[in-house]
């Protein structure tokens, strides 16, 4: 994805971080029940459904020859589908936030998009600078290597050991950037798993969520309300 399409991900990730913030200014106890409320929850299930597709798609291989090329086209729907249904569902709630459920589902709501945004994007920029800095590093020991020729032949003269010491500088400094980046990595490793068990748990509360819906009424559209 280019960086354009990055920072747009991002910001919404970051909007969607706060939008359940407006609880504390704003809370409407009836708009989740009306008919557009409704129409919200209804359109943001609808698109929060297409990242279980992609999932399923993705992990059965006769489906996935079939997509073909076409997942990572697939994956960029699945990546704005997600967050587009999730900031309905948010709209959704109207800042009503009493039921445990609801409450629930709103925070692992919340919680899948930022562990989807960490591994899809951070990971992946960490990894990229790492690879950046791999690179530059080794072009420094080559620099280091072709100094060390010179100072060599110039038998220890003093104005040419100066840069072997700042090039010796900036690798020190690279490569702790690549260990510390290395680390926070690793640490991270296994996002894919827990993005994956968050993400089953969310479609386990959204189905209850649903049946409760149907269960007790569908008090969404003022056409079902007696």
């Amino acid at each position: 994805m280019r960086q354009h399409d990055r920072a747009v991900v991002a910001s919404i990730v970051a909007l969607l971080t706060v939008l359940w913030l407006g609880f504390f200014v704003h809370r409407s106890a009836d708009f989740a029940g009306s008919g557009w409320g409704g129409v919200f929850a209804v359109s943001g299930t609808l698109l929060m459904l297409v990242p279980l597709v992609y999932s399923i798609v993705k992990r059965i291989s006769p489906l996935r020859r079939a997509v073909g090329p076409g997942m990572r086209t697939f994956l960029i729907w699945h990546i704005y589908s997600g967050l587009a249904g999730t900031a309905l569902v948010l709209i959704h709630s109207g800042h009503k936030f009493q039921s445990p459920l609801g409450v629930a589902l709103t925070a692992m709501t919340l919680l899948v998009v930022l562990s989807g945004f960490v591994g899809r994007y951070l990971l992946g920029f960490i990894a990229e600078d790492v690879r950046t800095k791999q690179a530059h590093l080794g072009a420094l020991r080559n620099t280091f290597v072709q100094l060390s020729g010179l100072v060599a032949k110039a038998n220890g003269d003093g104005p040419t050991v100066k840069p072997s010491l700042a090039v010796v500088e900036s690798m020190a400094d690279l490569e702790y950037g690549i260990r510390t980046e290395e680390r926070i990595r690793a640490f991270f490793s296994q996002w894919l798993k827990f993005h994956l068990m968050i993400s089953a748990i969310l479609y386990g509360l959204l189905g209850l969520h649903v049946w409760a819906a149907l269960e007790f009424g569908l008090r969404w559209f003022p056409s079902a309300t007696p």
